[in-house]
């Protein structure tokens, strides 16, 4: 299996957990240009990866090209950014702590977003050059220990969510801690951390031949 990603400190630490598997490779590598060679792989996946790349239909085209004829893509992304708990909690938090803040924006939403409308995944992956193209609806379950845990995670996650963090004051920042804090406890029944669901779209198609869409057609769904 190989195993890329832009940033070094996230393939450092794929390859730290891996240590001592022949079966992995961590490499640093743009996705939008994968250093891969054409019909490489059985199976090709994506979890909130090609959603956040600037050129959208160019990391879904590699993923085809370097996928075998016959082949599966797989690429899975945050479904509408109110299903998503995590970023939903902390957006109400932040507007209960400072009244007057922005909302999630929605038009356009945020990169991890962007492929929040089944449909229009799905037409994207055909016009990446896949047959037999599904879009299912799935629930990822994601244990937070503690408000400071989860407020981490935004901050980290992407930058929009560092945008909303950093820019608290110290006495907002404590304010909304104890705010979600208040929220876990409550899901959890007292305990300070609590799971915390996210809907996700799951889309995969097969390769139905050698030559892979070009990067260069339209998006069908705009």
């Amino acid at each position: 299996m190989v195993a890329v990603d832009i940033s070094p400190a996230m393939v450092e630490r794929l390859a730290a957990r891996a240590r001592g598997s022949e079966r992995v490779r961590a490499l640093v590598m743009d996705g939008e240009h994968l250093d891969l060679a054409d019909d490489s792989f059985d199976v090709s996946a994506s979890l909130n990866g090609v959603s956040l790349f600037p050129d959208l239909r160019r990391g879904l085209a590699e993923l085809v090209r370097v996928t075998r004829p016959g082949g599966t893509v797989l690429v899975a992304a945050f479904g509408p950014p109110q299903g998503a708990e995590f970023i939903a909690w902390t957006v109400q938090a932040i507007r209960a702590a400072v009244p007057g803040a922005a909302p999630l924006p929605a038009d356009p939403p945020p990169l991890p977003f962007r492929l929040a409308d089944p449909d229009r995944f799905a037409a994207l992956l055909r016009a990446a050059g896949l047959t037999g193209v599904r879009v299912r609806a799935e629930v990822l379950d994601t244990a937070f220990a503690s408000a400071g845990e989860l407020l981490d995670t935004v901050r980290s996650s992407n930058p929009v969510g560092a945008r909303w963090i950093t820019g608290l004051t110290a006495r907002q920042a404590a304010e909304v801690r104890q705010i979600l804090d208040g929220m876990l406890r409550e899901r959890s029944g007292g305990r300070p951390g609590a799971v915390l669901h996210a809907g996700m779209n799951v889309g995969t198609g097969t390769v139905a031949s050698a030559a892979a869409a070009s990067p260069d057609r339209p998006d069908p769904a705009g």
